[in-house]
């Protein structure tokens, strides 16, 4: 389970600190994907490629033969089984995807991984009601939604612009990259002179070409400048309104957007 890397780590707890290390400084880290469909395996590739060890769990045997011919290691079984998330060495990851689309299968691992001390991610399908998402986020970690994650990809596509969404925090909390533009109300003015809406909160600012950083109260606004904003869907557009302003198709076009 602990990171080779640094024998300080042991001597934090399993879950938490550990894992929040290794998360942010790019240590190893051993994942079980649960279902080898079109979620888990896209996320297989990525966790793959930033060099994290991947298991694949998969009871469908054409699926779990698609797996293998992308070179993962397989484990054929239902990944709701105890056994079968031992065989595929849950005692020893720091983390499971439960990404099937069976819900009572991703929950039922979820809850067997939590008993080994690993971090759990669970996918629901965005028709479930608010009721049965909230009895089963409570259990988990994360929970994930495919066709939410997919919706904010296609709609930053469509809109382009000077507004792109990030990821969708909660049921109503959505994470927004603002770009400046000539036309913000806010242009000329510090961060701590933002009136935003009240629910509203500036996570990150960053002048224009330079990374994200801390947002201080002293940063001025200016065209090209970026700013992370957490909103509730209600108040996207006062959000808009304020940092963007009215801008036409054409300003964004003329910036190369």
């Amino acid at each position: 389970m602990w990171c080779s890397r640094t024998p300080t780590v042991k001597t934090f707890p399993r879950r938490g600190y550990s894992y929040l290390l290794r998360a942010c400084y790019g240590f190893h880290m051993r994942v079980l994907i649960i279902g080898a469909g079109r979620v888990g395996l896209r996320t297989a590739r990525v966790l793959r490629e930033e060099g994290h060890e991947v298991t694949v769990i998969e009871r469908n045997r054409q699926k779990a033969d698609r797996a293998r011919e992308l070179t993962f290691e397989v484990v054929d079984g239902d990944g709701s089984h105890e056994e079968t998330l031992e065989a595929a060495g849950v005692s020893e990851a720091d983390a499971v995807g439960a990404l099937t689309g069976d819900l009572n299968a991703n929950f039922a691992a979820c809850l067997i991984a939590k008993q080994h001390g690993c971090r759990t991610v669970m996918r629901i399908d965005e028709d479930y009601r608010e009721e049965i998402y909230q009895q089963y986020a409570d259990e988990v970690d994360e929970v994930v939604y495919p066709e939410r994650l997919g919706a904010i990809g296609a709609k930053n596509a469509m809109l382009g612009g000077s507004i792109q969404a990030i990821a969708d925090v909660a049921q109503s909390l959505q994470i927004l990259l603002i770009t400046i533009t000539e036309e913000s109300p806010m242009r000329g003015y510090t961060l701590s002179e933002v009136a935003l809406p009240s629910n509203a909160r500036i996570l990150a600012f960053g002048k224009q070409h330079e990374p994200l950083g801390i947002p201080l109260p002293d940063d001025s606004l200016e065209a090209g400048d970026r700013v992370a904003v957490l909103a509730e869907f209600s108040e996207l557009n006062d959000v808009r309104q304020l940092l963007v302003g009215d801008e036409s198709p054409a300003a964004a076009v003329a910036r190369g957007e």
